[in-house]
């Protein structure tokens, strides 16, 4: 039990880190969205 606030603490920022990577990746990928003309979007 002595180590487990290292465990927590990793997988916290571990996890974090993806959050955040995610959510920026998803950012990005809306603003190259927009720049794309309507009828070359074969996502819609």
């Amino acid at each position: 039990m002595l180590n487990a606030p290292y465990v927590i603490g990793s997988y916290v920022v571990t996890l974090g880190g993806i959050a955040l990577y995610t959510w920026r990746m998803l950012g990005q990928a809306r603003t190259a969205a927009r720049q794309v003309p309507p009828e070359d979007r074969p996502w819609t």
